[in-house]
C-alpha cells in the first residue's frame, strides 16, 4: 500500500492540534487507499504541543513526532518533515496541512485521487468553483489573499499554461508526488516564512511537474493566531521577483525583447526610407484598383515598404538570436545555420503578413504619414508580432535548446 505522509509544522498550538489529529484519525485513515501517516513538526513549543501529539501516538501507530531544537520557521520545518516523509517512513505522497483546524481535513482523499490519476501536484484552491474564503474574515485579509495570490500568480507564472492552471498559488494545503523532482529540490534551502510555499511551487512546476486543483473550503480560525506577519506580504512579493527574474527562462526572453527592439529599430528606419522611394510608390500605384476591396493595403506604398523592412528586421533578429538569446544547448544536427535561417524566414512569414496587413490599413484609413506607419509598427509588433514571434521561435526555430 503507498503511504501518505501528512506533515504539519506546529508552534504554540496545543488547543487546537488535537481536534485536528482526531478529525485526520477519524475522516482521513479510513476513507483512501493510501496508508496515511502524520509527521507533527513541533519547534519545541511551551505550551505543550508536542505532549499533545505523544498522547495520541500512544493510541494510533500512524502518528508521529519530531520535534526542533528551536523555531526556525515555516519552511525549515517542512522540509525537515518531508526528508523524514520520504526516508523514514517510504511517502510516496507527501501533505502539507496546518495545525490550526483551518484545512477540513475531508480534502485529503481528494488530493491523493488526483495523484492516484497522473498529477505530480495537487492544490487545494479557494478560487476554484466550490471552494470559499471564511465568511468571518475581515475585508483587508480578504484583499491580501486574493490580490496577492493573484500578483503571485502574475509574477511567477505569466504567460505561461500555469498562470491558468494555479487559480491559488499560496494555498497551503497541497499534495506531492514523491519523485525526481521533489527530491532534486534543495530542501535545506526552503525559505523560512510563507514565501516557501512560493518557491517550491515554481520550482516544481518549472521542473514538470502535472499540476491540479480540488475546491477548498477554509475554514475560520478558532485558536490561536495567525502565523501571518506583518512582513510576509514584501517577503512573498520578494520571493516572487527573485524566483523569476532567476529563472533561465525569464532571462532568455528578455534577452529575446531586446533583439525585438533592435528589430523594431532597424524595421522602423527602414520603412521610413523605404516608403519614399519612388520604385515602391510606383508599384503601389499599379494597385489603385484594389481601393475599395479588402487588398486596399497593397495599394500603400507603406504596406510595401513594410514586407522589405520586415525582412530587414527579421535577419537583424535571426543573428542577434542565434548567437545570443538562443545560442546554450544543442541544436538538431542536421540544421546548421543556413537551415536555420530558411526556417527561420519561413516561421517569420507569418509576422510579415501580420504587419503589412496592419501598417497598409491604418495608412488606407488614417493617411500615409510617418506619424501613422510608426504609431501601427509599434502597435503590431507589441500586440501582435512579438506574441507570435516568441510563440513560433521557441516552439520551432530553437525548441531543442536547453535552458542555461
Amino acid at each position: 500500500m503507498k503511504v501518505a505522509a501528512v506533515v504539519i509544522p506546529t508552534y504554540q498550538e496545543a488547543r487546537s492540534i488535537g481536534t485536528v489529529l482526531e478529525e485526520l484519525i477519524r475522516d482521513v485513515m479510513p476513507r483512501t487507499s493510501w496508508d496515511c501517516h502524520v509527521l507533527v513538526v513541533d519547534a519545541n513549543s511551551p505550551d505543550g504541543t508536542a505532549d499533545v501529539v505523544r498522547s495520541f501516538m500512544a493510541r494510533c501507530t500512524r502518528i508521529h513526532l519530531s520535534v526542533e531544537d528551536q523555531k526556525s520557521g515555516l519552511g525549515a520545518a517542512y522540509g525537515k518533515g518531508f526528508r523524514h516523509a520520504m526516508d523514514v517512513l517510504g511517502a510516496s505522497a507527501v501533505i502539507e496541512f496546518d495545525g490550526d483546524a483551518q484545512h477540513p481535513p475531508g480534502v485529503i482523499p481528494l488530493l491523493l485521487d488526483e495523484i492516484d490519476a497522473g498529477a505530480d501536484l495537487v492544490l487545494g484552491s479557494r478560487r476554484r468553483r466550490g471552494g470559499s474564503y471564511p465568511r468571518g474574515w475581515s475585508f483587508q485579509r480578504r484583499f491580501f489573499s486574493t490580490v496577492g495570490g493573484f500578483v503571485s500568480r502574475l509574477l511567477l507564472f505569466f504567460p505561461t499554461s500555469a498562470f491558468w492552471k494555479v487559480t491559488d498559488p499560496t494555498t497551503g494545503l497541497k499534495a506531492t508526488r514523491v519523485d525526481g523532482r521533489l527530491r532534486a529540490l534543495d530542501l535545506g534551502a526552503l525559505r523560512a516564512g510563507f514565501s516557501y510555499k512560493l518557491q517550491m511551487l515554481f520550482q516544481l512546476v518549472r521542473a514538470g511537474a502535472r499540476v491540479s486543483e480540488v475546491p477548498l473550503q477554509f475554514r475560520l480560525r478558532t485558536e490561536g493566531e495567525s502565523k501571518l506577519g506583518r512582513q510576509e506580504p514584501m517577503e512573498i512579493l520578494w520571493t516572487c521577483l527573485l524566483l523569476r527574474l532567476r529563472d533561465p527562462g525569464t532571462r532568455r526572453f528578455f534577452r529575446f525583447a531586446l533583439v525585438g527592439f533592435s528589430g523594431y529599430v532597424v524595421n522602423g528606419l527602414l520603412l521610413e526610407l523605404l516608403s519614399r522611394a519612388s520604385a515602391l510608390k510606383a508599384l503601389a500605384g499599379s494597385f489603385d484598383f484594389a481601393r475599395s476591396t479588402l487588398l486596399a493595403f497593397l495599394s500603400q506604398a507603406a504596406a510595401w515598404a513594410s514586407l522589405l523592412s520586415a525582412e530587414g528586421s527579421i535577419l537583424n533578429n535571426f543573428l542577434w538570436n542565434n548567437f545570443w538569446t538562443f545560442r546554450t544547448g544543442q541544436r538538431p544536427p542536421a540544421r546548421g545555420f543556413v537551415g536555420r535561417l530558411l526556417w527561420f524566414n519561413l516561421a517569420s512569414v507569418g509576422a510579415i503578413l501580420i504587419q503589412a496587413v496592419f501598417v497598409g490599413f491604418a495608412a488606407h484609413f488614417l493617411g500615409e504619414s510617418t506619424l501613422v506607419r510608426q504609431a501601427s509598427l509599434v502597435v503590431a509588433i507589441v500586440a501582435l508580432v512579438l506574441p507570435f514571434n516568441w510563440l513560433v521561435y521557441s516552439r520551432l526555430i530553437w525548441k531543442k535548446t536547453t535552458e542555461a
